[in-house]
């Protein structure tokens, strides 16, 4: 990473000279400028926007900002579930959001799409301490208002990044914790130049072994920014990404083993030809870098019209490394990847004895390129908002894997490759949205977007199997809805939205997927009086061709997903935010939903069954997050936060196997700030205790299905096996920031 390397002395010369050129400045004393994106304005939602949404600030996080990703940071939003591989929040994390996965939540970063445009997925793990560069994220749950990228199905979460400042600052941040976890922050703000000009940066580092044996992390982040902004125009050029090194730690383990050894980690395991265990391959890691290059331009054109535009360029590349193991391959996990036919290579005989099997180790590439292109236009008068928004993107994904070593290869050279094969999508999106008073009370809202996708695959996948796909879609996804004001405390809302989506990568990889349809109806009413504020909301969401997941997981671990006819999420929220006297404050929040597939079918013991209803995977019916908040003074705030997940089945057939068990979990949260008279603006101290009461506990994990037609002749016996993500008991992190 010698780009790393440059940016880390480039960050440090830009400190000094900030440092010996801008006087100190008091801290209150001195304006931020805000010039927001103009594409950011016609994404985000605001009070009189007739869809559920939360915002959170960098402010609200920041006493818990301490090496955990951004999934774990937004745990205690309604309707959130949170899950980390490694146990402890660092590394691989997830959310889920109304039970839909990470895939369904539609995430940008700027107005650009952060989605793997392939998978649908994201993946904090390659952007470390991203939040630390995030001035607001706002989570809009349901389909929301139309925005970048794939349609969310479940909530979308917009970032927008640090604005430029005036303020000429420098922070310093380090914190420790369990499982020997370290995080060191540098971070500085130039303040303005001639008038015009702000740079800023970030540099991290975060080091986890994990509480999952061997699931350490290796991560390394950084974030960059200059902008110019003069009288109507605002020009700002972003450079930031990340490089990740984390031991596997998707593999799961089953029922037995999270009684015995709860934190045993399978991945990498080598045995001897009679099954005796030997140890560990030390390098069976997920090695992936990522960098982003973004430019917005902002153009206020007089006192009605705005425009913006937005570039961005993603590179990503990386691979994973798997020792395969030839005892392991032929009696636990019985796949493949030590066959010759797999490896794509030739057998060849030693004397009498043919060679058609190897242990070996391999190396999975995805080398991308992902373009995008945004545009925004907005016109406002008193009564009238209109918002006219586009998206262009290109991406393309080269997939292939090749040979590191290999017991008995032959003549066959290392780092052969055994497949190779190249995804391309391209996306065209128009939306436009009419905000309009009508009257003194009633506010109407119209959102249309469309969406075509070219997607195609081209080439053999690991096996080595054809893939060859050529799909192309065109979606209308209609919006509208209205918001009443009877009072200046008051805000009652409905809305119904309309969202389709394309199938992703994995979906071809297990099948012929057809895409999904969404029908999304959501009334809430808002709140704000005196030292209350509150948000009330039902959802009622009609699923046509769901692809639903099946609990089971692929050989990268990513989940499989299946088609089904009809499905229904219906569910009430609840958040409020209470000042009790002058120095508590009490955040509770409520999540109660139904969720179920409709008529569904399942092939048991070789019998197609009528099951009826059943409940979606992944999906409680209540979950719950509360925050107390005791301030007995300015400098010093402690909080206590909890969170309670309710039973979860992994399938979609109500088996009691798959049934992840109910958890309640705490935190407890102290900060002290001071300012010392000399030397430094401002020290703060702070203290995260997770899971202050140790519950053990697993908020993931995978289940399937199996059809036995062996063991007794004539009949087909279906077997299920279950898989779990344990998570961490109570454990650590302390963090110091210092303000130059």
């Amino acid at each position: 990473m010698n780009t790393v390397r440059y940016f880390e002395l480039f960050l440090i010369g830009i400190i000094f000279i900030g440092k010996a050129q801008l006087p100190f400045q008091p801290k209150d004393s001195i304006p931020t400028i805000a010039l927001q994106e103009i594409q950011l304005i016609g994404i985000q939602a605001n009070e009189n926007t007739p869809v559920t949404f939360s915002n959170v600030t960098k402010e609200e996080i920041e006493s818990r900002n301490l090496g955990q990703d951004i999934p774990i940071l937004l745990n205690y939003l309604p309707g959130v579930v949170t899950t980390s591989d490694a146990g402890a929040g660092i590394g691989y994390t997830g959310i889920r959001v109304r039970g839909s996965d990470a895939t369904r939540v539609n995430i940008t970063i700027n107005g650009i799409p952060y989605n793997d445009a392939e998978s649908q997925g994201t993946f904090w793990v390659n952007l470390p301490d991203f939040a630390s560069s995030v001035s607001q994220f706002q989570l809009q749950r349901g389909v929301g208002t139309s925005t970048n990228g794939s349609a969310a199905f479940g909530a979308s979460l917009n970032l927008e990044t640090d604005s430029a400042s005036s303020e000429t600052q420098v922070l310093l941040s380090s914190s420790v914790g369990s499982f020997s976890t370290f995080k060191n922050t540098i971070q500085f703000n130039s303040g303005v130049l001639q008038d015009r000009f702000q740079l800023s940066g970030r540099w991290s580092s975060i080091q986890s072994k994990g509480y999952i044996d061997r699931a350490q992390s290796d991560l390394k982040g950084y974030f960059f920014q200059g902008q110019y902004q003069h009288k109507k125009t605002s020009l700002k050029a972003l450079f930031f990404g990340g490089h990740e090194i984390t031991y596997q730690s998707w593999y799961g383990i089953d029922a037995e083993t999270l009684t015995m050894e709860r934190t045993y980690n399978p991945a990498g395991e080598i045995y001897d030809s009679t099954g005796n265990p030997m140890g560990f391959y030390d390098n069976q890691v997920d090695d992936y870098s990522q960098q982003h290059y973004q430019f917005h331009w902002n153009q206020n054109l007089n006192s009605n019209w705005d425009v913006s535009l937005g570039l961005n360029y993603t590179k990503g590349y990386g691979f994973y490394e798997e020792y395969n193991d030839l005892w392991a391959t032929n009696n636990l996990t019985f796949g493949a990847e030590t066959q010759y036919s797999y490896l794509k290579l030739t057998p060849f005989q030693i004397g009498e004895l043919v060679i058609e099997e190897t242990e070996n180790i391999t190396q999975k590439w995805l080398d991308n390129d992902f373009f995008v292109s945004t545009f925004g236009i907005q016109y406002q008068n008193p009564n009238t908002t209109l918002n006219l928004g586009g998206l262009l993107s290109h991406y393309s994904g080269n997939h292939f894997g090749q040979i590191v070593w290999g017991q008995l290869l032959g003549t066959t050279q290392y780092n052969a490759r055994f497949y190779e094969n190249q995804g391309i999508k391209n996306e065209e999106s128009l939306f436009v949205k009419v905000f309009q008073a009508i009257g003194n009370q009633w506010n109407g809202f119209v959102d249309f977007q469309v969406r075509g996708i070219h997607y195609s695959v081209s080439g053999q996948v690991a096996g080595p199997n054809s893939i060859e796909v050529q799909d192309n879609f065109f979606f209308f996804n209609p919006k509208a809805g209205v918001t009443f004001t009877p009072n200046d405390n008051s805000k009652l809302y409905f809305s119904y939205a309309k969202a389709q989506r394309e199938p992703n990568r994995t979906d071809y990889e297990n099948g012929a997927p057809k895409p999904e349809k969404l029908n999304d109806f959501e009334l809430g009413w808002r709140i704000k009086k005196n030292k209350f504020q509150g948000q009330a909301n039902v959802y009622w969401m009609e699923y046509q061709d769901r692809l639903v997941l099946t609990g089971a997981l692929d050989a990268v671990g990513a989940p499989i997903r299946q088609n089904v006819g009809k499905s229904r999420r219906v569910g009430l929220e609840l958040e409020g935010k209470m000042q009790l006297g002058n120095h508590w404050m009490w955040q509770p929040n409520l999540a109660l939903s139904r969720n179920q597939n409709l008529d569904f079918y399942f092939k048991r013991n070789g019998i197609l069954t009528a099951l009826g209803n059943t409940t979606l995977a992944f999906s409680p019916s209540l979950i719950s997050g509360n925050a107390v908040v005791y301030s007995p003074t300015s400098k010093f705030q402690i909080a206590f936060l909890s969170k309670f997940v309710g039973k979860q089945y992994m399938g979609n057939i109500d088996a009691e196997t798959s049934k992840l068990k109910a958890y309640f979990t705490s935190d407890l949260n102290l900060v002290y700030r001071w300012q010392p008279k000399i030397g430094v603006r401002s020290v703060q101290g702070s203290l995260l205790v997770n899971n202050i009461f140790n519950h053990l506990y697993e908020s993931n994990g995978y289940f399937y299905t199996y059809d036995d037609d062996w063991s007794t002749p004539g009949q087909i016996t279906t077997i299920e096996g279950t898989g779990y993500y344990p998570q961490a008991g109570t454990h650590i992190l302390a963090g110091i920031q210092i303000e130059l």
